[in-house]
């Protein structure tokens, strides 16, 4: 038996994108424009068009300026809440847990730094199972991925990797364990990893790290001759 994802996402929006530097020295990372519009109403279009009906977005770097940008998430058919990280980024897993009262049980999680095409509401969990990840082929920043997929559990080793999208379902109970503050994401799903709690599945679809502004570029023209919201 599978667990559907409940209504509410999360959006990891606090990073400092120092890698998109000089973009990201005026603006916040979630604000660089993509395509016509910020990166991160890419991801709130298609989480509203999914069904989801709340977001928590984190911010932290010129984070006032991102709920300045988008209100209450109104005009994307949503409701809006923020998550203000200070004085320093709490780190992915940190975030996450400084968010969990405001998030359902399971709950979506999405990279703000990253564009692909597939839908969240189609993610599901095991019975037992604390995590689902989105997997996707290794681009060429990462030839060396992260994990494996063997069948459709997610695996710390063996042969072939494939990266993680940045996209994933997730249960409360993989966080509500750790004290609050500042951690990492990925040690967490190690140890669920272990203990055979991690499912997955591979995207073949459209994905792209929003990491360099060359990559940035490549997302720009591809998205100029597709017909991709």
């Amino acid at each position: 038996m599978t667990t559907p994802v409940t209504r509410v996402a999360m959006v990891l929006a606090a990073g400092r994108g120092e890698r998109l530097r000089p973009l990201t020295d005026a603006l916040p990372k979630p604000l660089v424009p993509v395509s016509g519009k910020p990166l991160i109403e890419h991801h709130l279009e298609r989480l509203a068009r999914s069904g989801f009906e709340r977001v928590v977005i984190n911010t932290s770097w010129l984070g006032e300026m991102v709920p300045a940008a988008l209100g209450d998430g109104s005009r994307f058919g949503l409701a809006l809440e923020y998550s203000h990280e200070t004085p320093t980024v709490l780190e992915t897993g940190g975030g996450i847990r400084q968010a969990l009262d405001r998030l359902g049980d399971p709950f979506v999680v999405v990279n703000g730094d990253v564009w692909c095409d597939f839908d969240p509401a189609s993610l599901a969990l095991g019975a037992d199972d604390l995590a689902t990840l989105l997997l996707v082929d290794n681009p060429d920043h990462n030839p060396r991925g992260d994990f494996h997929l063997e069948g459709h559990r997610v695996r710390l080793r063996g042969d072939p990797r494939l990266t993680f999208s940045g996209i994933g379902l997730y249960r409360r109970a993989l966080f509500e364990g750790h004290a609050p503050g500042r951690f990492p994401l990925k040690p967490l799903l190690v140890e669920a990893m272990d203990a055979g709690r991690v499912g997955g599945l591979r995207h073949s679809g459209e994905w792209c790290d929003v990491g360099t502004p060359e990559r940035l570029g490549a997302l720009e023209a591809r998205l100029a001759l597709a017909d991709y919201g």
